[in-house]
Formats: structure tokens, C-alpha cells, sequence
């Protein structure tokens, strides 16, 4: 680990097979905490390479446990967290809204580490039990149209590393990884990132897989569609820029979707909108970010189309129970 830091500390970086063998030795345990702890703080002062990116991306894809759920048709919603905005759990909510709407999610999400509340905390407070099972993710598939995948689960370098993640308390390069390294490599992704930068190189590395993709960046710093400001679009069409109001809203203020702050108000949100009980700002960014997720899966459908049917999901209560049908309530 000296060599490694010294080169981070010289402003060098790693080629993809060095950044592939760096993270497979993390996960294996070669490194005590205080080691991983300077190499991730290390990173968190300089910018990542194409190359890095890739290279921590293999050895997580490497090393993680693989579930085939190549019977379906999948779409992940997941952004990257580290975005410092504290908001409600929008795209679990959204993915929620999308399996209600009849698509089959399979939900890749973490605790959260420089938020309050990550999908995983929401998760197990409503009552959800963590597996790793296919056969029972696979049911869940069938019965409730979503699946949930906690990330330590799979990835065991995402598990040697929570604890210091946590006690560091800000977003890392593991932010980065989380949406690429689902295990069970959906089709269709609708990625949200907390920087343009990052954005743009995950734009250029999706562009060489055959996935259908959406990858979002607000302009205030929002990893998802906030409806607060402008937002950013990378997919197979291009770069797109669009306003608030080409999608039929007003701009709201940042205020409105706050509340993940603690795991309880953020459980309390999320059961208020599935029930139909949430303010209209909440229920907008909700569906919007569903809509998009939809309009990823079927390419060509208009967003309008693809907002009728997130909100037909909503409102029908079929998100509700699709909940239900996963948590077993």
C-alpha cells in the first residue's frame, strides 16, 4: 500500500490493470482499515480517470456473486448518492412507481454513507429482509415486479469497506462504482450522478455496451431529476440540456424534497406518497424520474406518454402494491 499511495501522492494514476488488481486486493483483505482509509481519502482529493473507473468496475464484476435473471427484461434505477443534497429516496420510490407500472426492476442499492438515509436503510425499516438468493429474487420478480439487491450482499468489496466508509462520512469512488456494478446487469439503466465530469465518463463507458441508458445530472448538483433547476441527459441519442418547464412544471425549491435526514422521516415520506399522501412536489419528482426510466425502456415513447403510465402506477395504487408484494405485508 506505501507504493500505491506514493504514487497518489506524486498526482499519478493507474492504468486499468493496476486499478482492477488495487480494488481485488482490497476486497480479499490485504489492506488493514488505516491503509483503505488513506487510499480512499487519497482518491477523494484528485479526479478519476476513464481507465480507474474501468479498472475498479472489472474487479467488482470480477469478484461479485452473479444472479442470471436473463428471463426478464430488467431496468435498475440508481444514482451515485455523495450528492450532499439529503433528499427523500426518490429513485427508490421511482422504481417502485415503474414495477407498478408492469416493467420488472431490479432495485441495486447501499446504506447510506454521506447521506442519512441510502434505499437500504428505508428498505429495512419498512420491513424488507436482505437476500441474496436467486430463487427468492426471482420470485420476488414475479410476484411483486421488483427485486432489491443490497450491495454488500454481492460485492465483497463494497462489504470490506462499509465500516470505513461510514466512519469517513463523504462520498468516495465506491460512490461511482455503485450503479455500474449491479449484479444482475440490467438492460436498461437510469443512472444519476452528482457531477457533470462524472457524467460524462459515465456516458463514454455505457456507450460501449449494448445497454439502453439514461444518465441524469441536475445542473445545482442533484443526482437525479430535482425539478429544481435545468438537468442533463447522456443516452444513445446524445447530450441533451432540458428545463423544467419542457416537461410541464414549475420550478420548486430545494426545500420541497428534503427529508432524509434520518432513516424514521424518510420512511415516513416514502409510505405518504405510495399512499397517495405526499405534496405535489414530492409525487412530480417521483413520477418524473419513473417517466424517464420508462422512456429509457421503450425508447421512442414520449415522456408525456411515459408520465401518464408512472402516474397511472401511482395513483392506480399498483406502486403501493408492489411494495407490499415485496416487503410481505
Amino acid at each position: 500500500m506505501k507504493k500505491i499511495l506514493n504514487h497518489l501522492f506524486e498526482n499519478k494514476s493507474f492504468s486499468r490493470t493496476e486499478a482492477q488488481r488495487i480494488l481485488t486486493a482490497i476486497a480479499l483483505g490485504e489492506f488493514n482499515s488505516s491503509q483503505i482509509a488513506a487510499f480512499i481519502t487519497a482518491y477523494g482529493m484528485r479526479n478519476i480517470t476513464v481507465d480507474e473507473l474501468q479498472g475498479f468496475r472489472d474487479a467488482m464484476l470480477d469478484l461479485c456473486l452473479k444472479v442470471d435473471f436473463s428471463d426478464f427484461d430488467l431496468v435498475d434505477l440508481c444514482g451515485t448518492g455523495g450528492d450532499g443534497k439529503d433528499t427523500f429516496n426518490i429513485s427508490t420510490l421511482a422504481s417502485f412507481v415503474v414495477a407498478g407500472a408492469g416493467y420488472k426492476v431490479a432495485k441495486h442499492g447501499n446504506y447510506g454513507v454521506s447521506s442519512g438515509c441510502g434505499s437500504s436503510n428505508v428498505m429495512e425499516y419498512l420491513g424488507y429482509t436482505f437476500t441474496n438468493d436467486e430463487s427468492k429474487l426471482k420470485h420476488s420478480l414475479e410476484q411483486a415486479g421488483i427485486c432489491f439487491l443490497h450491495a454488500p450482499l454481492f460485492n465483497p468489496a463494497m462489504k470490506t469497506v462499509a465500516p470505513i466508509r461510514k466512519e469517513l462520512g463523504v462520498k468516495t469512488f465506491f460512490n461511482m462504482l455503485g450503479p455500474m456494478v449491479n449484479p444482475s446487469q440490467p438492460k436498461n439503466q437510469i443512472v444519476g450522478v452528482f457531477s457533470l465530469e462524472l457524467a460524462r465518463l459515465y456516458a463514454y463507458l455505457y456507450q460501449q455496451t449494448d445497454k439502453n441508458y439514461t444518465i441524469i445530472h441536475a445542473v445545482d448538483g442533484f443526482d437525479e431529476i430535482s425539478l429544481t433547476c435545468d438537468f442533463k441527459t447522456f443516452s444513445k441519442k446524445g447530450e441533451a440540456l432540458f428545463k423544467v418547464a419542457d416537461l410541464g412544471f414549475e420550478e420548486i425549491v430545494e426545500q420541497d424534497i428534503q427529508g432524509g435526514n434520518t432513516v424514521e422521516s424518510s420512511a415516513e415520506i416514502f409510505m405518504n406518497i405510495l399512499n397517495q399522501q405526499g405534496t405535489d412536489a414530492q409525487i412530480n419528482v417521483v413520477l418524473t424520474n419513473a417517466a424517464l426510466a420508462i422512456q429509457t425502456i421503450k425508447g421512442d415513447a414520449s415522456f408525456a406518454d411515459c408520465y401518464y403510465e408512472a402516474e397511472d402506477s401511482l395513483m392506480g395504487k399498483r406502486a403501493l402494491k408492489s411494495f407490499k408484494n415485496l416487503v410481505g405485508v
